[in-house]
């Protein structure tokens, strides 16, 4: 469906403009979505990032910086994401040995069992959206929504 069909604007858009708001209307429609399969589980797509973060370090703890730096959304507030994944005992929290202003975080068994439950639904996700795609039509909107961004 055209963007046009979704929002009626009651002139034509110019091409930036649908541009952006094309990507703004795809993202939300991916957000809900993906939401609607964490929401069972009582976790948001931030604390899901955070998980997949530290189950990507293979049992090594990471500090906070690390974990911020490698979120996709960059304005979440890292500490409290992680004291909620603490309360629901996804992670743990210690001091680090070598320097005490720092914390070093890990997933528990707890966590990774998670994870492995929201895997298969999480990749349903991912190829629904990219059904209608070829692989090359994918490789494609990947580099242009990489140029798009700088």
């Amino acid at each position: 469906m055209r963007i046009e069909d979704i929002i009626k604007p009651t002139s034509p858009l110019p091409v930036e403009k649908r541009t952006l708001l094309n990507v703004m209307f795809t993202q939300h429609v991916i957000a809900e979505k993906f939401n609607e399969i964490l929401k069972p589980f009582d976790l948001s797509p931030e604390q899901f990032n955070v998980l997949r973060i530290l189950r990507g370090q293979k049992g090594n703890p990471v500090n906070m910086f690390t974990i911020q730096e490698r979120m996709v959304a960059k304005t979440s507030n890292t500490t409290r994401l992680v004291d909620k994944l603490l309360l629901k005992e996804f992670v743990n929290r210690e001091i680090c040995t070598e320097n005490r202003r720092k914390m070093e975080i890990t997933i528990t068994e707890k966590g990774l069992a998670l994870l492995l439950q929201l895997d298969p639904l999480v990749e349903a996700h991912e190829k629904a959206f990219a059904n209608n795609l070829s692989s090359k039509e994918l490789e494609v909107l990947n580099e242009l929504l990489e140029k798009f961004r700088i």
